[in-house]
Order: structure tokens, then sequence, then C-alpha cells
């Protein structure tokens, strides 16, 4: 679960930018917040994101403990391309990891959070 100060601006990020699918959303007003769960198949097939828009929170730090989520794309390269064109922000450009051969890059999220793209393995 990531907290995101502002939904539909994560939303964006998240279906637009890496092409993930809305899976859910429900709103809870009487605890005034908002869950989202994207991914890229229903749920029942693949791991999903869930999304928390707390109404009254503008934004969050991101802490110490958090890492980062990593999601496998059939082209880190390509992927990367396909980001910076729709407006998102690339933080490491495609390339093998260090101490390695797979092809990894990362993206933030509008909040700051760290995508990794991991090349899928042919």
């Amino acid at each position: 679960m990531l907290r995101v100060g502002d939904l539909e601006r994560s939303l964006a990020f998240y279906t637009d930018v890496l092409g993930m699918d809305l899976l859910r959303r429900k709103d809870y007003p009487d605890g005034r917040f908002t869950l989202a769960f994207v991914g890229y198949g229903p749920e029942s097939e693949g791991a999903a994101i869930e999304l928390t828009h707390n109404w009254d929170t503008k934004g969050y730090e991101i802490g110490q403990g958090f890492g980062h989520v990593a999601v496998e794309v059939d082209d880190a390269y390509a992927a990367c391309e396909r980001i910076k064109v729709k407006g998102g922000v690339v933080t490491r450009e495609a390339a093998p990891m260090k101490h390695g051969t797979t092809v990894i890059a990362f993206v933030m999220d509008p909040d700051g959070y760290k995508i990794e793209l991991i090349q899928r393995r042919s």
C-alpha cells in the first residue's frame, strides 16, 4: 500500500504512464479516505498496488523503511522512452544492473515513490 497525496494525479501516473489498469476503487466517506487498486491484470492472476488517499492529507514523507516497488516489463529501454514521452520521470535509465546482467531502470511516481522496472529475461 502506498499513501498518496493526490489520488487523481497518482492514478494518471499508474494507468497512463505505467500502463496499469484501475482494478477497483472505493470511497469511505465516514473515514474520509479512498482506496484504489492498480495492476497489470485481474487480482486473481497477479499482484496489485493499493493506493490510499486520506482526503485531509496533501502529502507524505516516504521514510527510511520503504525501498521501492518493482514491476517486470518486456523491454526496460522502451518502457523508459514511453514513460518520458508521457511526462514521467526516469531517475535511472535502463541498463544492466551493477554486478549482474539483468536490465533495470527506475522511475518516480508523483509522490516520490520509486518504481523499479526489471526487464523480463527471454
